[in-house]
């Protein structure tokens, strides 16, 4: 899709949202995540960690807007019974009664069936109603895909680390991912922990690559459906939405930013890896 103001669903859900979601994690104000929902930017991420500012957006919002937003709540939990104090705390928090997606963060492996149960229990009572999954395994995610294509999946999108420098999921992921039914595609960390704004980490000769254009990188790709970002204050969030305001890279623009990509990713360590990545591969290949 080349216009990235409008919607898109998300799996078979028939929830709307738009091409950029919100993460809670970097502080940004409540003023400035209720300006972007004003703005179109209806994806709410309450993710790893909960910042009562962001929460205090929720609620505000909530009041008159709950039915036009979609919220999405993480959890780590490895004991799928703790699932439930940490989402009706969450709720509490919130101040709605439902959030629309449970994300189970970080799963390197598939997750038992004890989880998906804990879910269905949420969801009878009304408190979430789908399930999502995120994971930094990316050799895991073709047999989910495969999953969800043969209709055996609960996971209505998986959420993945996609970028200018980690662009594994071209070949790992994207490849495997079915067209109908197609689950949502969700992609983070778009600016490399801020590795592709650092000038001190450009080739010679380069500029750093504005965040703006790391967003428009990962959208640009057709098999990605949102893109999150983690906006610490009202700058960075309107570099957020310029992203969508200015459409998909040329050629030339794709080029450059890949090949700073190369050059950091043959230089500067991630924060952590990915399985798949060239230092986590068995095979030494240079998957990334």
């Amino acid at each position: 899709m080349t216009d990235f103001l409008q919607k898109i669903q998300l799996g078979a859900t028939g929830l709307k949202v738009s091409r950029l979601g919100i993460g809670s994690s970097f502080g940004a104000s409540a003023r400035v995540i209720e300006d972007a929902f004003h703005r179109g930017i209806n994806y709410l991420y309450w993710g790893t960690i909960r910042r009562p500012a962001f929460g205090k957006a929720i609620r505000n919002l909530a009041r008159t807007h709950r039915d036009e937003m979609v919220l999405t709540v993480q959890s780590y939990s490895r004991v799928p019974a703790l699932m439930v104090p940490s989402v009706e705390m969450a709720l509490r928090r919130a101040g709605v009664d439902y959030f629309d997606f449970l994300l189970l963060g970080a799963r390197n492996e598939i997750p038992s069936e004890d989880y998906v149960e804990v879910f269905e229990r949420l969801r009878e009572q009304g408190k979430i109603r789908f399930l999502a999954l995120s994971s930094h395994n990316r050799p895991l995610l073709p047999n989910l895909l495969d999953a969800y294509a043969e209709e055996r999946s609960p996971y209505e999108f998986l959420m993945l680390r996609y970028n200018a420098v980690h662009r594994g999921a071209e070949t790992d992921v994207f490849p495997f991912i079915p067209d109908q039914p197609k689950p949502g595609i969700i992609a983070y960390t778009a600016t490399r922990w801020g590795h592709l704004l650092d000038p001190k980490k450009m080739p010679p000769g380069q500029k750093p690559v504005a965040a703006r254009d790391c967003y428009r990188f990962a959208l640009s790709h057709p098999a990605v459906d949102m893109v999150l970002c983690g906006p610490a204050n009202g700058e960075e969030m309107n570099q957020a939405i310029s992203a969508l305001e200015t459409g998909p890279l040329d050629e030339e623009e794709r080029e450059r930013i890949e090949s700073i990509g190369d050059w950091i990713y043959g230089n500067f360590r991630p924060q952590f890896s990915d399985a798949g990545d060239a230092n986590t591969s068995p095979e030494g290949t240079a998957a990334r």
